[in-house]
């Protein structure tokens, strides 16, 4: 009689007697699922004498994975010893028969919902719930048993011997067939079970009002949805039949429905991307294609158990369809994932309307650069008007929360009318342009393309260094002259000496302006793709149209001034949800954290030289040879730095990984964008500073 099985903390898994000994057909659910659980982790072993443990097959692979390796041994072990394989065998059939197939064959992988949120809280709780063995759905025995890619490459080198042996040891004799040894049929009804579910389920997504407007009406002339569950009973009554010809007829037809069905879904990702993106809608596009990938599996197995068919066609059908199931179980536990994959079309949406944006930013010749000038420096005139009203409103001493609301509408109110005069702030820029260097790194082939992407390069570093000069070296100057003039007519200045104090002890790089002007880009950085978020949602809800033709606004506004605004809106809705998200960010999310008892701040280049300048008009000129306003200076030089390069590179991050540039082999690309950058610093170091007299060439062949 076998032994009972004992608590898995009692025996090591790497001990396959003990395990073999252990087998008991008759023990409790969850002891025969944690049987199978030890037995999977015996497999999984490193490769620690793996090689010696079995004898050489004929069809294996030449280097055949550990895991392929240890189960071949099992099997053999068990062909040498009857009395083991009987006991072993009658336990995997138990399993088998106790467990339901169609929770794997039909619903793994698959969300329940098809609402990405809801999916992804399902993967958070199955990565923090404990799993009990206890269970008769197989999905969750499955999951219990933790797939790994890893698992899907060694069985894929299963070889045939070992795969015939591992099937007969999971199917038990039909007790109502005519002879005692005879198998149950070759295609098990689960399998066509769960091609008739599948098909229902696409069937269903497939004519959603979500999805089936934005099919390409072209690809929907032939009714494929209509047709799939139809095509798909007259399959399995032909596989039921064991009619070889009908069933190899249907499933040509079944085949050529599922990849018109792919294509209608693909089509709504081609609309997605003109008309606007929605997640959720994406994710469920992505299920439908791989349902019908699981059919094709599906039916390539059980097409395999017709009469005609080879004795080993279905090695390759289950390898595959095994394969498919480990990689679904190791993708359903990363919560990552399924954000990264689903939301990817949206990242490279927002990312594209931040580069179309951030083209007016990158200046490319002397006029253009002379434009920036004068817009930064009314940028910088408008921000030196900001830095007094904060000080006002900090003057009022409302409590910690309306102060920061107060602030953010400063800031918001400050960089709207910026926007509206066709100023610009410098530190605005980078999270707008760095997509648009993105979009440049797709073609870096050979050294013309590498050197005009350091023309790029070069013409954005020149129009940061344009903003940042138009704006500091006008806010300044704005200030003291505003502190003079209060000075001369009310014979005091605008900031008194408590505040002007409280600015050289908060600006100073030897407190923690370093880690606030981080945090500020940041902010800067999550303003633009709230912006391009809001612009996607604008155009997915047809906002513009609706604001055009809305009879209700028409009848208010007139038809001719509702299109003025439906087009002005169309434009600007990026900029104005940048500018007033960044300005609420900037003056509520200190105060909320504040709140929190995390006293962290925001650290603005242009707003922190305005407030210094103005801590000079009040003070006087006697500061200025102070080591406190020298260590304020390199504050505001630090500060202008890390707004720039933080907001720009997670800016730059988004872009290449919205367009999958960080996924590629970019290792001679990389070299070659080295090589042209030294040899651009080399050759014209002032060419990144200020454009060259003759910039028509280099624009021409950028």
């Amino acid at each position: 009689m076998a032994l009972a099985i004992q608590p898995l903390t009692a025996t090591r898994t790497w001990d396959l007697p003990a395990l073999l000994t252990a087998a008991d057909a008759g023990a409790s659910r969850a002891e025969r699922h944690t049987w199978l659980y030890r037995l999977v982790q015996w497999i999984r072993q490193p490769a620690r004498r793996a090689e010696a443990l079995a004898e050489p097959a004929q069809d294996a692979p030449a280097a055949t994975p550990p895991g392929a390796l240890r189960l071949r041994h099992l099997t053999n072990v068990l062909a040498r010893n009857p009395e083991q394989a009987e006991r072993v065998g009658a336990l995997m059939a138990r399993i088998v028969r106790d467990s339901e197939p169609m929770s794997v064959l039909a619903d793994f992988g698959f969300a329940p919902r098809t609402g990405i949120v809801s999916e992804a809280l399902r993967r958070l709780g199955q990565r923090v719930l404990p799993r009990t063995p206890d269970t008769g759905n197989l999905a969750e025995l499955f999951l219990l048993l933790r797939p790994t890619a890893a698992d899907a490459q060694w069985i894929a080198a299963l070889d045939a011997t070992t795969l015939d042996r591992l099937s007969a040891l999971t199917q038990a004799p039909d007790e109502d067939a005519a002879s005692p040894g005879q198998r149950r049929p070759p295609v098990p009804l689960s399998i066509l079970d769960a091609v008739s579910s599948l098909a229902s389920a696409i069937h269903s997504a497939g004519l959603s009002p979500a999805m089936r407007q934005r099919m390409d009406p072209a690809l929907l002339v032939e009714r494929p949805f209509m047709q799939l569950i139809r095509t798909a009973e007259r399959w399995r009554d032909a596989i039921e039949a064991r009619d070889a010809a009908a069933a190899a007829r249907e499933a040509q037809w079944l085949h050529a429905l599922l990849a018109r069905c792919r294509a209608c879904a693909l089509s709504v990702r081609e609309h997605l991307a003109e008309h606007g993106v929605s997640v959720s809608l994406v994710y469920e596009v992505d299920q439908l294609g791989r349902r019908t990938e699981r059919i094709a599996d599906l039916m390539a197995l059980a097409m395999a158990g017709l009469p005609g068919a080879g004795p080993q066609d279905w090695h390759a059908p289950l390898r595959h369809l095994l394969c498919e199931l480990v990689r679904s179980a190791d993708a359903q536990r990363s919560v990552r994932r399924l954000l990264s994959e689903q939301t990817a079309l949206l990242s490279r949406k927002v990312s594209e309307r931040s580069a179309a944006t951030g083209e007016h930013y990158i200046t490319r010749n002397r006029r253009e650069y002379a434009w920036m000038l004068r817009a930064a420096a009314g940028g910088g005139a408008v921000l030196a008007g900001t830095t007094f009203a904060k000080f006002a409103i900090m003057a009022l001493g409302l409590g910690t929360l309306w102060t920061g609301f107060w602030a953010g509408m400063n800031y918001a109110v400050s960089f709207l009318i910026v926007m509206a005069l066709h100023f610009t702030v410098a530190t605005k820029q980078p999270a707008m342009t760095a997509p648009a260097m993105a979009a440049r790194l797709g073609d870096l082939g050979d050294e013309a393309a590498a050197e005009r992407f350091v023309d790029e390069v070069a013409h954005l570093l020149r129009s940061q260094v344009a903003g940042i000069v138009g704006n500091l070296g006008v806010v300044a100057p704005v200030v003291l002259a505003l502190q003079g003039l209060a000075w001369w007519l009310a014979g005091r200045p605008l900031l008194d000496e408590a505040h002007a104090n409280y600015v050289l002890h908060s600006l100073t790089l030897l407190g923690p302006t370093a880690l606030f002007a981080a945090f500020t880009g940041v902010l800067l950085f999550a303003s633009s793709i709230i912006a391009g978020w809001a612009e996607n949602a604008f155009v997915w809800h047809r906002l513009d149209s609706a604001l055009a033709h809305n009879p209700a606004i028409v009848d208010r506004l007139g038809a001719e001034r509702a299109a003025r605004w439906a087009a002005w809106w169309r434009a600007n809705v990026s900029g104005v949800v940048a500018n007033v998200s960044l300005g609420l960010m900037l003056g509520l999310v200190p105060a909320l954290l504040h709140i929190l008892g995390l006293p962290i701040d925001v650290r603005h280049v242009t707003l922190s030289t305005g407030q210094l300048a103005a801590a000079v008009g009040t003070l006087g000129t006697a500061v200025l040879a102070t080591p406190a306003f020298a260590w304020c200076v390199a504050g505001v030089v630090v500060t202008g730095v890390l707004n720039l390069v933080v907001s720009f590179s997670l800016a730059l991050q988004v872009a290449l990984r919205a367009r999958g540039l960080h996924q590629r082999d970019r290792a001679e690309d990389r070299r070659r964008l080295r090589v042209a950058l030294r040899r651009r610093i080399r050759s014209q170091p002032g060419s990144f500073l200020w454009p060259p007299a003759d910039p028509v060439s280099r624009k021409g062949a950028a």
